[in-house]
């Protein structure tokens, strides 16, 4: 339990989600509010730039959950609001912001969302992302009902460019099951870093 945390968001309702505006001055705010005072700044900047996030609070995971769940608490009543929160929070691209919008995503249905939850994830990526968040965000969802799509699917979505190639094969991971079928797609993906390169290599040794 983070007192300070709850503290603080025991200073809001929902009236803070009339606008992304607000709500994300409003999580800087959690963010620092959760940090446990154990990571200093350079720290934190180091995690940032090293990550390919645009910031880095220090915010630990279970805190990110609570605000979370204070989220989805709060606008439960239009959880539109909170799936239009999502592109904002991948715009701004914290490390905080990606986690969050990782656990929305898993936590709302594609009724909530306007579509399938695996191509809201997926129309957010720009040009880079961190590897090891896509990867968490992907467990995330697969973990909380919304299962990895199919061999088709992710075959389509590794054609569309290097980068989706790659995060199609961190999707395969996720599934957990033999992959036969995507052995060539596994095979072919542009190289990545040692992460990527060591899912690779194991799952390629499970076909063998």
């Amino acid at each position: 339990m983070n007192i300070k945390l709850d503290e603080y968001l025991e200073q809001y309702t929902s009236k803070v989600l009339r606008s992304n505006r607000r709500v994300l001055k409003f999580l800087n705010g959690a963010y620092a509010a959760g940090n446990p005072g154990m990571i200093t700044k350079p720290r934190a900047d180091i995690t940032a730039s090293h990550g390919g996030f645009s910031a880095h609070y220090g915010c630990p995971d279970p805190e990110v959950r609570t605000i979370a769940s204070w989220l989805l608490t709060y606008g439960k009543e239009k959880p539109r609001r909170l799936a239009k929160l999502i592109p904002a929070l991948w715009k701004r691209h914290g490390r905080e912001d990606l986690k969050l919008a990782g656990l929305l995503l898993s936590n709302l249905s594609k009724e909530e969302l306007g579509e399938d939850p695996w191509m809201a994830l997926i129309h957010l990526f720009g040009k880079q992302e961190p590897m090891e968040m896509i990867l968490e965000i992907a467990e995330e969802m697969n973990r909380s009902g919304h299962p990895v799509p199919d061999d088709e699917w992710l075959v389509a979505m590794a054609e569309q460019s290097h980068l989706w190639h790659q995060i199609a094969m961190l999707f395969i991971s996720v599934r957990n099951e033999r992959h036969n079928t995507l052995r060539s797609l596994i095979a072919s993906a542009p190289a990545g870093g040692e992460l990527f390169e060591r899912i690779r290599s194991k799952l390629l040794e499970q076909d063998n």
